[in-house]
């Protein structure tokens, strides 16, 4: 199956960069509509202009703090990807970057799941941004599973997209030593069809 690609991003300006790196702090702290414009212009150290000629409007940029985020990780998974050659290793490989996200300090959830939860609307464009990601996300786990020669690939898939999505919600309301090891031992059975 191909994998979708990433929604291109215009070339870096160091206003730009500026912008991007305070919105992506501060909507996955705090939420994307919970910061205005002003608070962007301020913390950013940039003028009403300088935003504008960069983003059109905020839904711009809440559009490219997404699909950056959707970049950070199919960068992240090539890289590993390029040192672990086994598929059922690199599905395990992922649940460890999940766990060690959910246990991660400023972990505030799952920046897809917010932004969809915040932009529910299927025609809105960060909505969109979030199911491109998605959707790449359960390309990847498919071409893995199948690879590793699970029996049912695209159930198995489907399973493991929503193990995580409740691993990330879950990270957030619940113990995450426990969230973490019902990750681990349910992917652990999702596996034990491949022999892994």
């Amino acid at each position: 199956m191909s994998v979708p690609p990433a929604v291109s991003v215009p070339r870096p300006s160091e206003p730009r960069d500026r912008l991007l790196a305070t919105a992506s702090r501060l909507f996955y702290a705090e939420g994307i509509r919970s910061i205005g414009v002003d608070r962007l212009f301020a913390e950013a150290s940039v003028t009403r202009a300088t935003f504008y000629r960069h983003y059109p409007g905020k839904q711009d940029l809440v559009v490219a703090y997404i699909t950056t985020r959707d970049e950070q990780y199919r960068s992240l998974f090539a890289q590993a990807a390029g040192q672990i050659t086994d598929p059922a290793r690199l599905l395990h490989t992922l649940v460890v970057a999940i766990s060690e996200t959910v246990c991660g300090d400023d972990f505030h959830g799952c920046p897809f799941i917010n932004a969809a939860a915040e932009f529910p609307d299927p025609e809105s464009p960060v909505h969109q941004a979030v199911q491109a990601h998605r959707a790449w996300f359960h390309a990847t786990l498919l071409d893995l599973l199948t690879a590793a020669g699970h029996p049912d690939p695209g159930r198995a898939a489907r399973t493991f997209v929503m193990l995580r999505d409740g691993a990330m919600v879950g990270g957030r309301l619940d113990d995450q030593q426990d969230v973490i090891a019902s990750l681990t031992g349910a992917v652990d059975q999702l596996l034990a069809a491949v022999g892994h």
